[in-house]
């Protein structure tokens, strides 16, 4: 299996990893647990499986110096994110915070365009039309309603941060580290916000029932350590734009399990949604295959010369 295929896999077992943020934290929500105590634990649990993993595998906690102020950085991004998107949900459905979150994608292409000079291609734009309009799709609003925009503006700080991550995790500084040491001391530098945010443990809200310690433990694994674990590998497979693509696949997670777990009805609209999502992922996994085939098909419509 080359490079490429691998980023792929891992880019779309990320992008639906994360989508399951709602399915384990709204229940601790509804138990009256906030935003802030959800997220430490979520943190803590998965940084003990990273660590054990590290450990496992023989690998040195040690980091270079000139890698600790990036990680630092990286790790304030990402809970900064995590933070302003568990917030949203508070302010509004967890599906409408999933739609809106999906513009990272045109953020990460605008910031490779602009600060690194990368190209944005016909394929590029292509995908990033497809996905949003697929996403747009999957949400049905009610009649009438109107967005709060505290939540809007939350989770715009969410999907900035979380493209700003995207591109800073590919940069050259951070080639050389394990992609298991990067998400470690990126969810470990991420968590001191949280310890701030619950008064190191003054505030924190623990859960008195076993199924929620459940719901915790998920977080930590699903949504966290795997998602952040093949997001980071999957850049350095194939970059930042593709892979931020990719995560047009998070909000069909949510309709997955929205369909198959809360019984929300499979409707056309929602089925056509899904199938520009999964052409907009096939054309950015096709490759540069699809600027060749496009560039023929425009060939076929030769422009006619001006008439004097």
């Amino acid at each position: 299996m080359n490079a490429k295929v691998k980023g792929y896999i891992l880019g779309s077992i990320a992008a639906a990893s994360y989508g399951m943020n709602p399915l384990f934290a709204l229940p601790l929500y509804k138990e009256g647990m906030d935003p802030d105590s959800v997220l430490f634990f979520r943190y803590l649990f998965a940084i003990s499986i990273l660590g054990i993993m590290l450990k496992a595998r023989g690998r040195s906690f040690k980091l270079r110096k000139q890698d600790v102020l990036p990680l630092i950085a990286l790790g304030c991004l990402v809970a900064v994110s995590s933070l302003t998107l568990f917030q949203s949900y508070n302010y509004m459905e967890a599906g409408i915070a999933s739609t809106i979150l999906f513009v990272y994608p045109i953020l990460v292409a605008v910031i490779m365009a602009f600060v690194f000079k990368e190209k944005i291609t016909l394929q590029t734009i292509l995908c990033i039309f497809l996905a949003l309009s697929g996403i747009a799709l999957l949400y049905k609003g009610d009649d009438g309603t109107t967005l709060s925009l505290t939540g809007i503006a939350l989770v715009v700080i969410s999907s900035l941060s979380y493209a700003i991550y995207i591109v800073g995790v590919n940069r050259p500084r951070l080639k050389d580290v394990a992609t298991l040491k990067i998400t470690f001391y990126v969810l470990l530098f991420g968590l001191s916000l949280f310890l701030v945010r619950v008064d190191f443990g003054q505030t924190l809200y623990i859960v008195d029932k076993w199924y929620l310690w459940g719901n915790l433990f998920a977080l930590a694994v699903f949504p966290t350590a795997i998602s952040f674990l093949c997001t980071t590998q999957a850049i350095q497979y194939i970059g930042s734009t593709p892979t931020a693509i990719l995560g047009a696949l998070e909000p069909v997670t949510a309709v997955f399990f929205g369909v198959t777990i809360f019984g929300e009805q499979l409707t056309p609209r929602l089925c056509l949604g899904i199938v520009l999502i999964i052409l907009a992922v096939t054309f950015i996994i096709a490759g540069s295959n699809i600027n060749a085939y496009l560039i023929r098909f425009r060939k076929l419509f030769p422009r006619l010369p001006l008439k004097r």
